[in-house]
Parts: structure tokens; C-alpha cells; sequence
């Protein structure tokens, strides 16, 4: 069974991607003080959002229909709710339900939702309807960099190399200093089979702008260009200031390098001194299966999913089934694929371990 991990996320792109597409989803609440009436319910099941309680959100909004409120915002919030959910499909008809409620004159709101909604085409892996919906956009604003590195991701997935690279290259003409977007670029190129073309970007970055860069930074761009020493330098300075991102990167560092006792050290460190962390859990129970230790991976993983507010927890909830069977639990493997199934209906790698686990 193939478990999920921190970087890409899709690698990266599965499970960061959601990095990437941050910001479109900042401020869930943006637009609910548009139009007039009531919106008591949808204030409520937008905040249910923010809290990751993307049922109860649905609940509300089925609420707020009945109430009569705003019909474009239920939309919305429903197509939000199941993207949450992981429920692409009815997120996808909500909101082109939300669209359809448009007077034909494009506003922020309708931006917005189109943004949601070529999120979601790249969830289905739809990639020319997300460059099509990008397209449009880029119409209306054609300086909007953040849809055009968005473009740039769709059309290396539809193999249009040459396009996409126009876009990243654009985007990194605009703002050269801009240095985590440097870094989405590599890992878009990376996620799509050009990896030596993504470390260009990172090494044109060092060579012109590294004493302007962070140790974080640095350190990461160094991971992805596989220059572990300088990674592991930039690194061990950069978790000083107690960031989570900078032990996962450190520890990851170690893993790549086959050192997983130091980087479980590293995740452990982070967690005695910072406190609880879905990531850190997460990362340290992958690298416990790593080292065959399916007990402590299994106890990680647990421990994260106790973690409220948790990004994780359908990467956590997939980790925990792998967990028991490696450790040949195949019946509770089962239970768990089964309450998987029933949060992400739409999880292909999961129907298709379900499928294995019914045979066992």
C-alpha cells in the first residue's frame, strides 16, 4: 500500500498542492457581506469550514436553502464544503450551480469562484477545462500572476512544456525575488517530469540572489537540488527559530540520505520542545515504516489525528490503514478503508486498496 507523504504532495502536488492553491481559499468568509438579506446559516457553515467541519458546513447550507438565503453563496459553500471532502465531482456541480447565478457581469466573487473551480478540475486531473477556466481569467486580468503560474501548472500536465514554461517564466520575470514562488515553479516542474528544468530556476535564484535569501529558503531550495550538506547547514540554523517546516525539511533531509534514526531525532526534537504537530506526526510515522518500526508509525500517525484544526487528516487517516497492514491487521485495515471511503468517496488509490483489502 503506497502512503501518502509531505512532499506533494500529489507527492507535493497531492497533498501540497494545497500550498499552492493557498491563495484562493485565504478569507472563507470574504464575500458574505455581498448582497442583502439574511446569511445566518451561511455565516455559520462557512466558519464550520475554517474549522475543517466540512459536514456540519453542508448541514448548515441545506439550512440556509430552506431559509431562502443567498442562493449564489450556498453555492459556493457547498462546492467548498466538498472539495474539503474530497468530493470532487458535487463540488465541481455546485459550483457551476454558483456561476450560473452570475448576472453577467464578472465580479470578485465570480473570480473567486472560478478559481475554486479550476481547483477542482486539477483535482480531477481535468486539466484543460482548469487552462480554459485560467484562460479566461487571464483575459479579464492579464497581469494576475498567481493564475498564471496556475495556467503554467495545467499545461505542463497536458504536456504543453513550452507553454507552461512561458508562464513560469513570466511569472519569475515579474518578481525574481519572490522566492517561494520560485520554489512552487520547481515543484510544479518536478511534479510533471522536468525536473532538471525546475533546479534551473532554483539555481539561477542562488546564483543571483543567495545572500538575499533566508536559511529556510536556502535550505530548501538545497533539498530540492539535492545538495544535502547544504541543506542539512541552512537548515539547522533556520529550525532555531522553531519553525515546523524547517524540521520537516531537516528531517526529510536525513531521510533521503538513509539516516533515519537522526531524522527521527529531528521530528521527535520538534514535538518535545514545540509541541504537538499533524506534519511532524505524520512525517515521523513514515519515517518509522521506512525503518520497518510499524508499532511507532502506527502510534504517530494516531497521535496526529489527535491534533483539532488538522490539514492532515485524510493523509494521517490513509497512513494509519497502511500501518495496520504492514502489520498484517487486515480486518481493522478494512474497518478503516471502509470510514475512509465513507469521508472521500472519490479517493481512486483508495477504492483501489479497498479493492486489494477484500481479498485478504
Amino acid at each position: 500500500m503506497k502512503v501518502l507523504f509531505f512532499v506533494d504532495g500529489e507527492r507535493k502536488m497531492l497533498k501540497k498542492r494545497e500550498r499552492i492553491l493557498t491563495f484562493i481559499g485565504c478569507g472563507v468568509v470574504m464575500f458574505l457581506m455581498a448582497g442583502c438579506g439574511s446569511k445566518e446559516n451561511i455565516t455559520q457553515a462557512m466558519s464550520k469550514i475554517g474549522e475543517l467541519n466540512y459536514q456540519e458546513a453542508v448541514d448548515l447550507l441545506a439550512a440556509a436553502e430552506e431559509a431562502g438565503e443567498n442562493e449564489k453563496l450556498i453555492a459556493r459553500g457547498r462546492g467548498i464544503a466538498y472539495m474539503g471532502m474530497a468530493q470532487y465531482d458535487e463540488a465541481e456541480k455546485y459550483f457551476l450551480v454558483a456561476l450560473d447565478c452570475s448576472n453577467g457581469i464578472p465580479e470578485d466573487m465570480d473570480y473567486d469562484i472560478n478559481l475554486y473551480l479550476a481547483a477542482v478540475y486539477t483535482k480531477q486531473e481535468k486539466y484543460a477545462k482548469a487552462e480554459e477556466v485560467y484562460n479566461s481569467i487571464l483575459a479579464l486580468k492579464p497581469k494576475d500572476d498567481d493564475v498564471k503560474f496556475l495556467r503554467g501548472i495545467a499545461r505542463l500536465k497536458l504536456d504543453k512544456y513550452a507553454e507552461g514554461k512561458e508562464d513560469m517564466d513570466q511569472v519569475v520575470t515579474h518578481d525574481p525575488k519572490n522566492f517561494e514562488r520560485v520554489l512552487q515553479i520547481y515543484e510544479a516542474m518536478e511534479a510533471a517530469g522536468h525536473k532538471d528544468a525546475g533546479q534551473g530556476y532554483l539555481t539561477e535564484a542562488l546564483q543571483n540572489y543567495e545572500d538575499q535569501m533566508s536559511n529556510f529558503i536556502k535550505g530548501r531550495m538545497y533539498f530540492y537540488m539535492g545538495d544535502y550538506q547544504k541543506a542539512y547547514v541552512a537548515l539547522e540554523e533556520a529550525k532555531k527559530d522553531g519553525g515546523v517546516e524547517a524540521y520537516l525539511y531537516l528531517g526529510m533531509a536525513y531521510e533521503f540520505t538513509g539516516d533515519y534514526n537522526y531524522a527521527s531525532s529531528v521530528y521527535n526534537s520538534y514535538l518535545a520542545k514545540e509541541g504537538d504537530d499533524a506534519r511532524i506526526y505524520n512525517q515521523l510515522g513514515l519515517c518509522e515504516m521506512k525503518k520497518g518500526e510499524y508499532v511507532n508509525a502506527l502510534a504517530a500517525f494516531q497521535a496526529g489525528l489527535q491534533v483539532e484544526e488538522n490539514t492532515m487528516k485524510q493523509s494521517l487517516l490513509f497512513n494509519e490503514i497502511a500501518a495496520y497492514e504492514y502489520l498484517g491487521d487486515f480486518a481493522q485495515a478494512k474497518v478503516l478503508m471502509n470510514k475512509y471511503l465513507s469521508m472521500y468517496p472519490d479517493d481512486v488509490a483508495a477504492q483501489r486498496e479497498a479493492r486489494f483489502l477484500a481479498t485478504r
